[in-house]
């Protein structure tokens, strides 16, 4: 059962109405006293609250009222309804642990999308699947792993997949991020609907709301043809949003509207368009501690993740690694015509005692690297130990020139320079190795005017 407390008895018959049609037992409360007798008696699966009762419109008695229901059961499902006046209030709704909001006017759809997911998540909290169980019932043909983390968040990605519930994946570089995104687009109803990447680390500031939401001609200076925007590239389907942590304050706001209201304007135009996305985010930052220092909008926060899977680093499942070490091998097999390719025992249990901060794109590099150096079909520890030396080490024995003998200026320079030789151009990867944004990087090469010739990342 599902229970909406409002005192507004239009929004209630409303909602009621709706949940109704789509097969759900709701019923309705007008005050707090009422809501609690509901709760302590009925045991509903999920509430629907107004943040607002009576003449007030401070949002305390809502406020009082989820704490009240997070005592009695804090598992408890809980999603806000509320206007754009109260958005501060239902992001301290969700710090006290609900678990999405939804604005007035809500959209149908929208709400019963949160409805189902939460829904979901809470009925099948339980269960625990194998990888055969989950292959048999998901496409997840290109994840690698059995690690029971991994499980967990298959089957998580598995049973939101079919909503269009917002997700945002967190975790370290090189953990398979834009994988799980892929994964839960081709899970979805949308998987015949357009997927498009968009990495905002990329993107510049002044660049932003042309490469979002396109431009019409002659809106700026080098605007000569109109140009469809991210987002109207993949209206119906999905878009993938990468380094969302790294968009800079103006382009969080921008962001936010799109994502609260599916509206946007095209650059040089006036008209309001109208997009229907799922939106899945990923990071490698830590966005919560970001809200907390004012580097990224905890409104924003909470509108992109209503589902938040977090990837454990490569380290933290050494049993997989065999298992993705096969996958490469059994790849590179057929590109290098080396059918007899294959690693020693000895050389796997190395493998699986490394740390891997480069996680599973150094793995499969180191893989590759000590395939094309190495003339053997049976690869050995000394095998990968050459390559790893090669890598880029992290380590507190660089020895740095003396004081006076360069300037910063000069050592940045030439850092940038090693960095992008290193990678061969590739812009993406040079930039993680220096600990900087891509669209950081590119400042930096205009900057000392280095000459580039980026190759695909």
């Amino acid at each position: 059962m599902i229970l909406v407390i409002d005192d507004d008895i239009a929004v209630r018959t409303s909602l009621q109405l709706l949940l109704k049609s789509e097969g759900y037992a709701v019923t309705g409360a007008e005050t707090p006293g009422e809501a609690l007798r509901i709760i302590k008696e009925d045991g509903p699966e999920l509430i629907i609250l107004d943040l607002n009762f009576s003449i007030s419109t401070t949002g305390e008695e809502g406020m009082t009222l989820l704490g009240d229901i997070k005592k009695l059961n804090a598992a408890l499902p809980v999603i806000l309804i509320t206007g754009w006046g109260s958005i501060a209030l239902a992001v301290q709704g969700m710090k006290m642990g609900a678990n999405d909001f939804i604005n007035k006017p809500w959209d149908n759809g929208h709400l019963l999308q949160s409805v189902k997911t939460l829904l979901d998540l809470r009925e099948d909290a339980a269960v625990n699947r194998t990888r055969k169980q989950l292959d048999k019932e998901y496409n997840f043909k290109h994840i690698i792993g059995e690690d029971p983390q991994m499980l967990q968040i298959l089957e998580t990605i598995g049973r939101v997949a079919g909503t269009d519930a917002s997700i945002l994946i967190m975790g370290e570089s090189g953990t398979g991020k834009e994988l799980i995104a892929e994964a839960v687009h081709h899970n979805s109803l949308r998987r015949n609907r357009p997927f498009i990447k968009v990495n905002l680390g990329g993107i510049s500031t002044s660049l932003f709301e042309s490469e979002m939401f396109g431009h019409i001609r002659g809106a700026f200076t080098d605007a000569r043809f109109d140009r469809a925007g991210r987002f109207e590239m993949a209206n119906k389907g999905t878009i993938f949003l990468d380094e969302i942590g790294d968009l800079d304050a103006g382009s969080q706001v921008k962001l936010l509207r799109v994502l609260q209201d599916r509206t946007y304007e095209v650059l040089g135009s006036s008209r309001t368009k109208t997009v229907d996305v799922r939106v899945v985010c990923a990071t490698n930052k830590n966005l919560t501690a970001m809200a907390g220092t004012g580097t990224f909008r905890e409104d924003l926060l909470y509108r992109i993740n209503l589902i938040t899977v977090t990837l454990p680093a490569l380290r933290e499942r050494p049993k997989d690694i065999p298992l993705l070490v096969e996958f490469f091998i059994n790849n590179l097999k057929q590109i290098y015509n080396r059918p007899g390719l294959t690693v020693s025992k000895s050389a796997m249990k190395w493998l699986q005692q490394l740390p891997l901060p480069g996680n599973i794109r150094q793995l499969k590099n180191l893989v590759e690297r000590s395939i094309l150096v190495s003339k053997k079909n049976v690869l050995e520890i000394d095998d990968f130990k050459s390559q790893l030396e090669l890598s880029p080490q992290k380590n507190g024995n660089t020895k740095w020139p003396g004081v006076g003998t360069v300037t910063l200026e000069e050592m940045e320079i030439e850092m940038i320079k090693r960095a992008m030789a290193f990678h061969k151009n590739r812009v993406s990867k040079a930039a993680t190795a220096l600990g900087l944004t891509r669209s950081a990087l590119y400042r930096r090469l205009d900057k000392f005017e280095i000459p580039y010739d980026e190759a695909e990342d």
